[in-house]
């Protein structure tokens, strides 16, 4: 397998670091060579920069590709948001003489050159593809039992020409990698439906964002799962935190666990609930808690 620098974006480090944690411990658990990016910034942001000032959007992405291409290592984003930003921007400089001369042309004023010699990679993506979910199941150690809504997210299977992760309307792959840590993927109505926060909704139309959360979270807890279970911590961040602006602004009581996929991995390869940071959520459920500690202790 390739050596990979792992691209941690900006809300894991500074609002979800058990994220991190966990992403680290799963990698290492399955003995894949990644290195931090020092150095790295912001992806930036998809929805935000590619939309207003593409030069802007291509220089920045590009010089964080160039920081891995310094280390010989494909980036590994554990974000959504960020691997849509730096996979296109790659795809499109690759494929674009004019494109590159041009950002290199920004490039050349800091000392970087953006060469085209790596991949950018989605951890799920990336387990899917060199793993698969019978080769993870190798490595399950406690096969966690319970239900859980999938949240693919948007940048993760589109635009579907570039990704190459089969069907984009009705995706099962990353289902089976929740399948394969002995979870249960349950199906729900507009399972495939934004979650409300990207392309800047969440922060420039709070009250649509929210509204399009509250129609998501009403389904998913009409399906009667135990969890939510995404592979984007911005997503991450508008199923936990937006959970509690929406039962303030609906008057709902909203308790639906939520998380990353890192962390129901690590769970199925022998963490606990503390080792992963999931005790840092907004959402804490206590039930929810209790029963994967028992899981994790082999009492249930």
């Amino acid at each position: 397998m390739e050596k990979l620098s792992l691209f941690l974006g900006c809300i894991v480090p500074n609002r979800y670091p058990g994220i991190e944690k966990a992403t680290k411990l799963c990698l290492q658990k399955l003995d894949i060579d990644v290195s931090d990016l020092p150095g790295a910034s912001c992806c930036p942001a998809p929805g935000v920069f590619k939309s207003f000032d593409k030069a802007t959007w291509l220089a920045l992405a590009s010089r964080n590709i160039v920081l891995s291409e310094k280390m010989g290592r494909d980036v590994l984003t554990v974000c959504n948001g960020c691997y849509g930003s730096l996979a296109d921007a790659n795809l499109e400089l690759k494929k674009d003489p004019e494109l590159k001369a041009c950002t290199n042309n920004c490039l050349k004023e800091i000392g970087m050159e953006f060469r085209g010699t790596v991949e950018v990679r989605h951890i799920i993506e990336y387990l899917y593809k060199e793993f698969g979910p019978e080769k993870l199941k190798e490595y399950i150690t406690t096969q966690f039992d319970i239900k859980v809504a999938l949240h693919y997210g948007c940048h993760l299977i589109k635009p579907s020409r570039d990704r190459n992760l089969g069907e984009t309307e009705a995706p099962v792959f990353f289902d089976e990698l929740v399948e394969a840590t002995g979870a249960k993927s349950v199906d729900y109505t507009d399972k495939m439906m934004c979650c409300g926060a990207g392309g800047g909704v969440r922060s420039g139309h709070a009250p649509e964002s929210l509204e399009m959360l509250e129609h998501k979270l009403a389904c998913i807890r009409q399906a009667g799962v135990d969890c939510i279970v995404n592979a984007c911590p911005f997503c991450h961040l508008q199923f936990d935190r937006g959970q509690l602006a929406v039962n303030e602004k609906f008057g709902t009581d909203y308790s639906i666990p939520v998380l990353h996929y890192s962390q129901l991995l690590g769970l199925a390869l022998g963490f606990s609930p503390s080792d992963l940071g999931i005790e840092q959520n907004a959402v804490q459920n206590v039930e929810f808690l209790a029963k994967i500690y028992e899981i994790s202790a082999g009492l249930e």
